[in-house]
C-alpha cells in the first residue's frame, strides 16, 4: 500500500472563485501508479471548499460557470454575505484583537463569516475511488477548488493524497 501526497497554489479573487483543479488532480493520481485506492483533494483553508460538479458551458462576465454562480446565488440565500460588523455573532472582539496582534490582520478581514459557514456546508474534501488506475468522477465530474472569502484574493493551497496499491 502506497501513499502519496502533493499540493499546488491557486489565486484566489475578491468574489466567490473556482478553480478545476481536475487535469492537476488526475496528472498526480496516474502518476503514482496506483491501480486501486482512493484520490482525496483537501482545503486546509476554512473559507474554502472543494467540489464535484458538472462542467457548465456557459460563464458570465467574470467567466464563472453559469451552474458555480447559480451555487453562489443559492448560498447567498441561506448564507447572506457578511458586510457589515454584528451581522453575525462571529467575529467578535476578542476575535478581533488577537488577530490583530498575533497575525497581523485588519479587522475588515474578519468580516467573512459567509464563507465559513459556506464552507462547514459544502465541505472541504472530495474522495475519488480508482479503479484499473482511473479515477470515478462519473461522466461529467469535474474537481472545483472553491475560495468563498470576498474579503481579500489570496494565494491557497491544494491539497492532494493518494492511497492504494
Amino acid at each position: 500500500m502506497g501513499v502519496y501526497n502533493t499540493h499546488f497554489e491557486i489565486q484566489s479573487d475578491t468574489r466567490p472563485t473556482f478553480h478545476n483543479v481536475t487535469k492537476e488532480v488526475k496528472e498526480f493520481a496516474e502518476g503514482t501508479g496506483i491501480r486501486q485506492g482512493i484520490v482525496l483533494v483537501y482545503s486546509q483553508h476554512t473559507t474554502c471548499s472543494v467540489l464535484i460538479q458538472e462542467q457548465s458551458d456557459d460563464v458570465d462576465y467574470f467567466g464563472e460557470q453559469f451552474l458555480l454562480q447559480d451555487m453562489v446565488q443559492v448560498l447567498d440565500h441561506l448564507i447572506p454575505r457578511c458586510i457589515t460588523q454584528g451581522q453575525y455573532l462571529h467575529p467578535g472582539p476578542k476575535h478581533i484583537e488577537i488577530a490583530r496582534k498575533e497575525r497581523g490582520e485588519e479587522a475588515w478581514w474578519s468580516l467573512n463569516t459567509d464563507a465559513h459557514l459556506r464552507s462547514v456546508l459544502l465541505g472541504r474534501s472530495v474522495t475519488i475511488p480508482v479503479e484499473d488506475g482511473k479515477m470515478h468522477l462519473g461522466e461529467f465530474g469535474v474537481i472545483y477548488f472553491a475560495d468563498f472569502d470576498q474579503v481579500r484574493a489570496r494565494t491557497r493551497t491544494v491539497r492532494v493524497t493518494v492511497l492504494g496499491e
